[in-house]
């Protein structure tokens, strides 16, 4: 006889985290048959810096099934087509990491060969002048892909920017639908049987709230996972010394952009998200090469329109939990790990913990090899991700500073360098493990900050150097024609999804 189904699945702590768990789950459970509950109080807050996303949150709403243009009202939410990096490889330096491909891949071969075939021969076109979403971003434009491949505009690929607050909001509207049940209350204390699997929750108040699993989303503290079943911390802070972040909104000081902007700079790097109301922006930086006050001015001073409110700040470690998944509880967003929002995986990570439950769902007895392989999918997501975020600070030329030149000196994990090394001496960059960054990702920032092969494809090599030139002006042409004929962003927004006032 198998085990039992789960029955009582018991969510503890908001936000995000919390509530993508439970609208996943209640989109795919009956209430019926599994109980979701949900355990969060208003007088504990939130994070909710998560603001911009990557392409992959497209497929949870699709999910669940919302309507987008009904999300993006809902939660203020402007389109995101890539990032902009200043002063990153060196000051003066501005590259965007798109979405999307660069160029076409011609006869089996990577463009961005072609790409340095023409350079060989003095092209002065940047990589970025041939990714659609790039050169989109450039010019303040947005349109919905194209569903017909033969279009230019099927090679858009986009993400949103939205108020992290509202979209907890929008989720939490959508699983109560489904039958989650939220229960407003503090965890006064945690019990456990004697396997040491969670048990239940007292509150503070003396409810007892029972369950047969328990999703801990109680964010740094990590109240389920960390303090209760004693999973360490993965600290990666000596290649990711950045451990304080300063967020501040401001006005908008013209039409929201498409794109999140990243601007690097004496001892961290500056964050600017616009959603249709404000802008979100903030200041990472490492506390051991700069003071908090500094860190302030320089955010205040670098803000394009008045702040709408003073900078509050946050403090965190790089780094993961040793196991995700420990007994009875999977640890969720900021209890399972933090990376910075560089590269905007924070939600995606969220995603991540939940969709590999959801294929690893288990009957009640939770087999060990359920927790072996997700503590193993996940441990490799964080992995891949950090090595992608080490890039940014490792590949640079900057020793105007000393976090910079920390950064540049410091010793690498042998899986980075190994991709940094592979780069620069053939052009090639293989995707392992189905991690998150496609082979585009990593050449846009290599390339951008300053990363150079030293030769193109060998097979490359030998086609007419006339051939190359007009397959690329071809396919330059067609995107700036393409970006040319678009609404402007703005307009888009306007049309199609304009941000709903925000209830009392």
């Amino acid at each position: 006889m198998s085990a039992p189904l789960l029955r009582r699945i018991v969510i503890v702590g908001g936000g995000s985290a919390g509530w993508m768990t439970a609208a996943a789950l209640s989109s795919l459970l009956d209430p019926k048959d599994v109980a979701i509950t949900l355990v969060e109080s208003d007088a504990i807050g939130t994070v909710g810096v998560g603001e911009a996303t990557i392409p992959d949150i497209l497929n949870f709403n699709r999910m669940l099934g919302v309507n987008e243009a009904e999300f993006m009202a809902a939660t203020q939410a402007t389109f995101k087509l890539g990032i902009e990096f200043v002063d990153w490889g060196a000051k003066g330096d501005r590259y965007v990491h798109p979405f999307g491909q660069h160029g076409v891949d011609m006869q089996g071969i990577d463009f961005h060969h072609y790409w340095l075939r023409a350079r060989e021969h003095g092209a002065p076109q940047p990589i970025e002048d041939y990714s659609l979403c790039a050169v989109a971003a450039r010019a303040g434009k947005f349109a919905l892909p194209d569903p017909n491949l033969r279009s230019v505009l099927s090679h858009l690929r986009y993400a949103y920017h939205f108020d992290a607050t509202l979209y907890a909001r929008f989720l939490r509207r959508y699983a109560e639908k489904r039958g989650v049940v939220r229960v407003e209350g503090i965890v006064g204390a945690v019990g456990q049987g004697a396997d040491g699997a969670i048990t239940g929750l007292t509150l503070s108040d003396g409810r007892v709230v029972e369950g047969d699993f328990f999703f801990d989303c109680t964010g740094f503290r990590s109240l389920l996972a960390g303090e209760t079943l004693g999973s360490g911390f993965v600290d990666w802070s000596h290649w990711l010394p950045c451990d304080t972040a300063l967020a501040v909104p401001s006005e908008h000081a013209g039409p929201p952009t498409p794109y999140t902007r990243a601007t690097a700079r004496d001892a961290g790097w500056q964050w600017r998200i616009p959603t249709q109301r404000r802008v979100g922006n903030g200041h990472i930086f490492s506390s051991a090469f700069t003071t908090e006050e500094a860190a302030r001015e320089t955010l205040l001073a670098n803000l394009d329109a008045p702040a709408l409110a003073d900078p509050r700040r946050i403090r965190f470690k790089a780094g993961c939990r040793e196991s995700f998944w420990s007994g009875n509880c999977i640890a969720i967003g900021l209890a399972a790990g933090f990376l910075e929002p560089l590269e905007s995986t924070s939600i995606y990570l969220i995603q991540e913990g939940i969709s590999r439950f959801i294929s690893l769902f288990p009957r009640g007895d939770i087999p060990d090899i359920l927790r072996t392989e997700y503590n193993r999918h996940m441990r490799t997501e964080f992995e891949q991700v950090r090595d992608f975020i080490i890039l940014h600070y490792a590949a640079t030329a900057r020793d105007d500073t000393p976090f910079w030149n920390h950064c540049r000196t410091m010793t690498l994990p042998d899986t980075l360098l190994h991709k940094i090394d592979l780069f620069r001496e053939t052009g090639r960059v293989f995707r392992y493990n189905d991690e998150l960054f496609t082979r585009p990702s990593w050449v846009a920032v290599m390339l951008g900050q300053g990363i150079v092969p030293k030769a193109s494809d060998p097979i490359v090599a030998t086609l007419p150097e006339a051939d190359v030139a007009r397959s690329l002006t071809s396919m330059r042409e067609a995107m700036a024609a393409a970006v040319a004929r678009m609404p402007t962003h703005g307009d888009f927004l306007a049309r199609y999804c304009p941000a709903q006032a925000i209830a009392a």
